[in-house]
């Protein structure tokens, strides 16, 4: 495939002309192929800048420190949604469009955002119709759900398929700790009951110093590094399979956007580090034993700390039904759903009406029954 010149420095222009017939290419999920959509003619995505080889993790003091080479910072022209905040890139002809977090209309400007670039995308496997099918099927399953709304969803409205940025952290821990390990014992009491002297097993706990030390090496803790949607949506599409992340190359974004970190490395290594601090904690009450533990200390050695900055795929709609904006994402490579979720008051009144009258039937039955 004949590469396009480069684009200028500020654009996010992920557009490939066509060998065939010079329109577009957009990534096919199902094809693993950038496919035009105007004849029909694919083409394979080659192996990239690193020729297929493992992600090669990034030094992160070195990133604190503004020591990366130049090579692995772009810039991209971004859009910002005055609403919910979220940057997302946009191609030089954008001039209007409405935000895929919440459904805003917006006017694009030239913001220039400067940052890190990818070093992995997990591309998408599900297309925009298995994206739509995941979600309908989800709401379907809400009955409480108003059906305008579920009608509104069903109509085929377009999904956005955006690339939502995260960090993943790698590190090297050693921890060195105090605490007790508590052995639960039995002692036998005599107590008065009912006007009797009966005797009881009362628990307690017997502690003894313990003190020593774990290890472990955290492999791609993940960190969402976008603030666009609430974390409990993002969290819920996991797991992500990520031993399928593909060396990143701008041939996936063919047809898609993708979103801006806005939580910068500094941030997302505070969260990461909240992660290891408690799975560390597990590990010290397991090497503690006993029926209880008690810590009185940590103190962890971190080193060899590295991150990647990558995309992961997800499909988005947000809709405006009377007044008010529900949004559902759903996992591109899983088809997992998450979203608002929507309350019909009729249909709950009706639920509220209809309990009523069977617990009166019931009640009625009962009644009856013991005449």
């Amino acid at each position: 495939m004949t590469q396009p010149p480069a684009p200028p420095s500020g654009s996010a222009e992920h557009r490939f002309p066509c060998d065939n017939c010079g329109a577009d290419y957009r990534f096919d999920p199902q094809s693993g192929t950038l496919t035009c959509d105007h004849c029909g003619h694919s083409e394979p995505i080659g192996a990239g800048p690193w020729g297929g080889a493992s992600l090669r993790e990034l030094d992160f003091d070195a990133a604190i420190a503004d020591r990366l080479p130049d090579s692995e910072i772009e810039e991209t022209r971004v859009l910002t949604c005055p609403n919910c905040a979220a940057q997302v890139e946009f191609d030089p002809n954008t001039h209007a469009a409405e935000c895929p977090f919440c459904a805003t209309p917006v006017v694009t400007d030239t913001g220039v955002n400067r940052h890190i670039k990818p070093r992995g995308v997990l591309p998408f496997a599900l297309d925009e119709r298995a994206a739509h099918k995941a979600m309908g099927d989800w709401l379907g399953r809400l009955w409480f759900a108003p059906n305008g709304l579920k009608d509104y969803a069903r109509k085929g409205r377009r999904m956005q398929g955006i690339y939502v940025p995260y960090w993943t952290f790698d590190a090297d821990t050693k921890s060195a700790y105090r605490g007790e390990r508590g052995v639960v014992y039995y002692e036998t009491r005599t107590v008065v009951r009912d006007g009797k002297r009966v005797q009881q097993q009362v628990p307690k706990v017997r502690w003894t110093p313990k003190s020593g030390r774990v290890a472990r090496f955290f492999d791609d803790v993940l960190v969402l590094a976008s603030q666009s949607l609430p974390k409990s949506y993002t969290d819920a599409l996991q797991p992500w399979d990520l031993p399928a992340l593909e060396p990143y190359q701008p041939e996936y974004l063919a047809g898609f956007r993708a979103e801006a970190y806005t939580v910068d490395l500094q941030q997302g290594y505070q969260e990461a580090r909240g992660h290891m601090a408690r799975v560390i904690e597990r590990d010290v009450r397991f090497d503690i034993g006993g029926d209880r533990q008690r810590i009185h200390s940590i103190d962890t050695d971190i080193r060899d700390v590295t991150f990647k900055h990558i995309l992961l795929p997800v499909w988005m709609a947000a809709y405006k039904y009377r007044g008010q904006t529900y949004r559902f994402v759903v996992n591109g490579r899983t088809g997992q759903v998450q979203g608002e979720r929507p309350w019909s008051a009729i249909k709950i009144t009706i639920a509220v009406v209809l309990g009523l009258l069977a617990a009166a039937g019931i009640g009625y039955l009962v009644a009856t029954g013991q005449q």
